[in-house]
């Protein structure tokens, strides 16, 4: 049989990806501010101080006609914001490879944005066609908050040791929320203090919102390879990518600065890698086939 040529191939993988995987995005502005001014139409001072109930400022709703008046608000004022209500979806536009530039080092990851109700055999799908990853036989699933907090030194020590080493000797996936905040940047840092005397690869996954996620743009494109800055902006509520993580599921709601419903995706997408059958082999006895087929186990950790 002919082998598919490389570039029908990258090019039939993109368009499977597009017509799979969707983006979510605010299509009705519902004002938060419950007294909006009175106002004229397209109004400078709405568009660039009111923000929807989506997160978002008057004036970042693409496409959308935001010349809304205060009888148009008052409207509103007692229809609730909802995900399935009031976004919709389309295909995403925003996949590919990121690298992170450490120092001397480069770092790359695969990533997507998808919705966070996507269908989890077409995620597992990109996970282990596409992103080529293996099935693991343990999840390891880091929980522990966005704050950021000082773990004692000799804690950090043995948390960062065992973590690699369970990874390493199962092939665990270790899931966090991927950002460079809270618990998720101590498993970046074990990784990183670690990582170079690992003799496999270490599958880290990250989990985050696609609406908290700072130097969104650096990311938007089909299948693209981009160089992704973690500098924290200091005036922005917004954090970065952890860097040590070798894929990212964004999971988008419609939402901006808002955490929660990615939390529904990682557990949805947990529990379906807990039902999958790995050390898949047959043995026989007498004339009697049997299965050797056991499920992934998920851990569930706070540091």
């Amino acid at each position: 049989m002919k082998e598919q040529p490389v570039l029908e191939r990258l090019q039939s993988q993109k368009s499977w990806i597009k017509g799979v995987f969707d983006k979510r995005e605010c299509s009705t502005i519902i004002p938060s501010s419950k007294n909006p001014h009175r106002c004229t139409p397209v109004c400078q001072v709405c568009q660039n101080l009111i923000r929807c109930y989506c997160g978002r400022l008057i004036g970042d709703h693409a496409g959308i006609d935001y010349s809304w008046t205060i009888s148009a608000a008052k409207g509103k004022e007692s229809e609730q914001w909802s995900v399935e209500k009031h976004t919709t979806k389309s295909p995403t536009d925003t996949f590919g490879t990121i690298n992170f530039q450490d120092g001397e080092h480069t770092h790359h990851a695969k990533y997507i944005r998808t919705s966070y109700d996507t269908k989890l055999d077409h995620l597992l799908h990109l996970m282990l066609k596409e992103w080529k990853m293996e099935l693991p036989k343990l999840v390891i699933s880091v929980h522990g908050g966005i704050q950021n907090f000082t773990m004692p030194s000799k804690f950090k020590e043995i948390f960062s040791q065992g973590l690699v080493k369970a990874a390493e000797t199962t092939g665990a996936w270790i899931i966090t929320e991927g950002i460079n905040t809270g618990v998720s940047k101590h498993v970046g840092d074990a990784l990183k203090s670690h990582s170079s005397h690992s003799l496999r690869k270490i599958w880290t996954v990250g989990i985050p919102p696609w609406g908290v996620i700072e130097n969104q743009r650096d990311l938007i494109g089909k299948d693209v390879v981009c160089l992704y800055q973690t500098l924290d902006n200091p005036l922005s509520k917004l954090t970065t990518l952890n860097s040590m993580h070798s894929h990212f599921i964004l999971s988008d709601d419609g939402t901006v600065g808002k955490y929660g419903n990615e939390m529904k995706l990682r557990r949805n997408l947990e529990k379906y890698l807990s039902l999958q059958k790995i050390h898949c082999r047959e043995y026989h006895r007498g004339s009697v086939t049997q299965s050797g087929c056991r499920p992934a186990e998920v851990f569930h950790g706070l540091p």
